[in-house]
């Protein structure tokens, strides 16, 4: 199987996972930081990929998301964004919405 494969196959098998620098209880950017606070707050459980212990998965998966950067997000199999558009979607109360429906699957 391929990288590029095996990525989409964790993102399908996954319906809350984030790709980020570190870990939820070791974030190693800032970024990744504030993208696990905001999920955090929604109350769900997520999977995460430490893109740092992985260069073959920080070096494909812009391609699989077409994001450059990361933190990376997907929900329910589809590429949410990253670090900006994850807190706007948290500010609003999208991305609550987003997540709280995967609950009922």
């Amino acid at each position: 199987m391929s990288i590029i494969d095996e990525l989409k196959q964790q993102i399908a098998d996954n319906k809350i996972i984030l790709f980020m620098k570190g870990s939820p209880d070791m974030p190693q950017c800032g970024f990744s930081a504030k993208t696990v606070q905001a999920l955090k707050a929604c109350g769900e459980p997520f999977a995460f990929v430490d893109i740092l212990a992985d260069p073959e998965v920080r070096a494909n998966l812009p391609s699989v998301a077409n994001w450059p950067t990361f933190p990376q997000l997907f929900i329910n199999g589809e590429f949410v964004g990253g670090c900006d558009i994850v807190l706007e979607l948290y500010e609003s109360g999208e991305l609550q919405q987003m997540i709280k429906p995967s609950n009922d699957n």
